[in-house]
């Protein structure tokens, strides 16, 4: 499947939809999320027409509206349950979510399901703090490391990643120390990765950035 049309974005940030089907109203008021460990969390749901009203809405700015040159309506022409994968600070999982036909377009409308009273945002970086670890993965053999995904400056060097470890926590740092030359140092985001030793597997445990205190998510292909 191709990327999706230039025309297709312009006409969603400027809300050109149109309902052309009767949505679904037998949808369940529930369903089950089941976590990489195994456990199993039931979430709230929304309707079909509550994601198509989301979604439908327009960008706060638009320039110009349809149907200017390179915009045109988006039909919605069926809409049906299903699932897609969503990155959690937990791992990937599997969540509901409406997926929505369009007259036109080969490219479904995907649109997640659960009510957004059960997601927790990810916090915001604390003012003045660095976010260094960005990503880490599972080695595969090696249960008790961890692959990280990192930040650093052009002229730092990296001398290895430490753990700090709790019975609900994994804090990560990569230890990194500036240049000491007198010269200048371009301000550039080189990224790299290294292995971290754990006492034991990580488990169920939220992975943390010590820089930043943001939870690190797990996949190091997902930005």
């Amino acid at each position: 499947m191709g990327p999706i049309p230039a025309w297709v974005n312009r006409s969603a940030h400027n809300g050109a939809w149109r309902l052309a089907v009767e949505l679904p109203e037998d949808s369940p008021d529930r369903a089950d999320v089941r976590w990489p460990d195994g456990e199993v969390s039931q979430v709230p749901l929304v309707t079909a027409a509550s994601a198509y009203a989301e979604f439908s809405k327009p960008a706060g700015l638009i320039e110009e509206e349809c149907p200017a040159k390179g915009c045109r309506p988006l039909r919605v022409t069926g809409a049906r349950r299903g699932r897609v994968p969503l990155e959690t600070s937990r791992g990937r999982i599997q969540v509901p979510a409406w997926v929505f036909t369009v007259e036109g377009v080969e490219q479904k409308k995907v649109h997640v399901a659960v009510d957004p009273s059960a997601v927790t945002a990810r916090p915001g970086r604390v003012r003045g703090a660095v976010e260094e670890v960005m990503a880490f993965d599972l080695v595969a053999g090696k249960p008790n490391q961890l692959l990280l995904r990192y930040g650093y400056g052009a002229c730092d060097t990296v001398h290895g990643a430490r753990a700090y470890e709790t019975d609900r926590l994994v804090v990560v740092d990569v230890d990194e120390r500036g240049s000491e030359s007198a010269g200048a140092c371009p301000a550039i985001l080189k990224t790299a990765t290294t292995t971290v030793a754990l006492a034991r597997p990580l488990g169920d445990r939220l992975v943390l950035d010590s820089g930043s205190g943001l939870p690190v998510l797990r996949g190091l292909s997902r930005r």
